[in-house]
């Protein structure tokens, strides 16, 4: 048996950018900056599910609710094995960084089908693991819909080779991990049809399309009363409900023009494009696929949309690098020069750019010691005396006891039937909060915070047991429990 190197090659940056951002991700929720909002949710999801209520976690306002009234995202479900871990956080980050890595190996296929050669595959694969948006958005807790990333790049790579019964597997799994990635499917099909798969392209067209509108308009209202999607909110600024802001687009143009050529929201475009060196304008019509999850970012009303540091990047990526790629090829047809750099030259030339992109907007904490290096959130990954007696106001909360905590203590304590974000109380039987870390619901509110920690201390219904730097665990003197 022939073993091919530059394959072996792709295996082993895989295996490193899974050990890395598993230990980094770790890290991160071992430092408490894991969120009862986003990773709590989705850790009480998969927990619940274990369990045998499938999806079940409590919102907010303290209800119980099933997730699928939040986001379509029943991908999650695949994940209830790892409750039986007993560290089901740590086993979902581990879980998102060994999947987001297995996204260079058809990322590897592309780059050696378009470029020619395995070295130009090597590159590819490089590339994508080296790009920073992808790099944030593995490390931005655990979301569904990073595991889009390798899925959608599957699907691309699945696309041009025709080979439809991986392209359904891969497409059904991308779409389980949010509502709108049928749409970016829905551009996919046309990209395929355009390049001679017309039936096959308009197939996965139409299905995107009608999944993410079943979503939206079935799936979502049948899970919290018929509300529809709460995060249409985030767009009210358009319009009056979904089709209020389709109908600002269609009638009020200049003022979406106006909006999406804010400086901030242009910054944001350019971040995504300028560590593939605009390549992926060299294939607009594949690059087109990242435009669904573009324009929503773009439009919303919530600035980590237009931030590549967070997950909303994870259905834009693969389609940019992907697109990069081909961009590449077509630009090395053009112009005899770079032709006769060679693959090792100019492809080690582009993934040396994608490598420095990272150091100046990358997520690693070392980066803030190199000159012009990223020192983001780089406090983040170092758990240190702060973490240490979060850890020990943790430990006392009892298993399956119903609690109410600070929203960077909540994902450690999610793993229950029902816990409460603080200051919603109801019947909670404990209460940890940080006064370090003052947080209100989602909010950072220092005084609002202290007011109701001194009202509680005064309650006679509430006793301190313990207070640790600033970390405080009350208990119920009476009631429940």
């Amino acid at each position: 048996m022939t073993i091919r190197r530059p394959l072996v090659a792709v295996w082993a940056m895989a295996a490193a950018y899974a050990a890395l951002f598993s230990y980094l991700s770790v890290q991160r929720h071992n430092s408490f900056w894991t969120g009862r909002f986003d990773m709590g949710n989705m850790v009480q999801a998969v927990w619940s599910t274990a369990q045998g209520r499938p999806l079940e976690s409590t919102d907010v306002m303290g209800q119980q609710f099933v997730r699928l009234g939040a986001h379509v995202d029943p991908i999650l479900a695949l994940f209830a094995p790892l409750a039986w871990t007993g560290h089901l956080p740590e086993a979902l980050v581990i879980a998102q960084a060994v999947i987001v890595a297995l996204g260079a190996l058809p990322a590897y296929a592309l780059g050696r089908r378009w470029l020619g050669g395995e070295g130009w595959g090597v590159a590819a694969a490089a590339m994508y693991l080296l790009y920073p948006p992808l790099q944030w958005a593995t490390l931005a807790e655990f979301h569904p819909v990073t595991l889009a990333a390798p899925l959608l790049m599957a699907c691309i790579w699945a696309a041009e080779e025709r080979r439809y019964g991986l392209l359904a597997i891969a497409a059904a799994g991308a779409a389980l991990t949010k509502e709108q990635v049928g749409l970016a499917l829905a551009m996919l099909g046309l990209w395929m049809a355009w390049r001679g798969a017309r039936r096959a392209g308009a197939w996965l067209a139409g299905a995107g399309v009608a999944w993410s509108l079943l979503c939206v308009t079935v799936i979502i209202p049948a899970f919290n009363r018929g509300d529809g999607s709460a995060f249409v909110s985030r767009y009210e600024h358009l319009g009056d409900g979904p089709a209020g802001i389709v109908l600002a687009g269609l009638t009020r143009p200049w003022e979406v023009s106006a909006l999406l050529l804010e400086p901030g929201r242009l910054l944001y475009v350019l971040a995504l494009l300028g560590p593939l060196l605009f390549l992926p304008l060299g294939a607009p019509l594949l690059a087109a696929g990242a435009m669904p999850d573009l324009l929503l970012n773009m439009l919303a009303d919530w600035y980590p949309q237009q931030s590549f540091r967070y997950h909303y990047v994870a259905v834009i990526t693969p389609f940019l690098v992907a697109a990069g790629f081909l961009g590449l090829a077509r630009l090395r047809e053009r112009v005899p020069r770079l032709r006769r750099l060679g693959a090792r030259r100019l492809g080690g030339a582009v993934v040396v750019w994608v490598a420095l992109a990272g150091v100046v907007m990358g997520p690693l904490p070392w980066w803030g010691a190199v000159p012009l290096g990223s020192d983001e959130r780089t406090e983040q990954f170092r758990p240190g005396d702060h973490a240490r007696a979060l850890a020990r106001a943790v430990a006392l909360v009892p298993d399956g006891a119903e609690v109410s905590a600070g929203n960077l203590i909540g994902a450690h304590l999610s793993a229950r039937r029902r816990i409460l974000f603080f200051p919603q109380i109801d019947d909670a039987e404990w209460i940890v909060v940080d006064r370090q870390r003052p947080f209100m619901y989602g909010s950072l509110a220092p005084v609002a915070h202290e007011t109701r920690l001194t009202a509680l201390r005064a309650d006679a219904a509430w006793r301190v047991v313990s207070e640790e730097d600033g970390v405080v665990v009350l208990r119920r003197a009476e009631g429940p429990g």
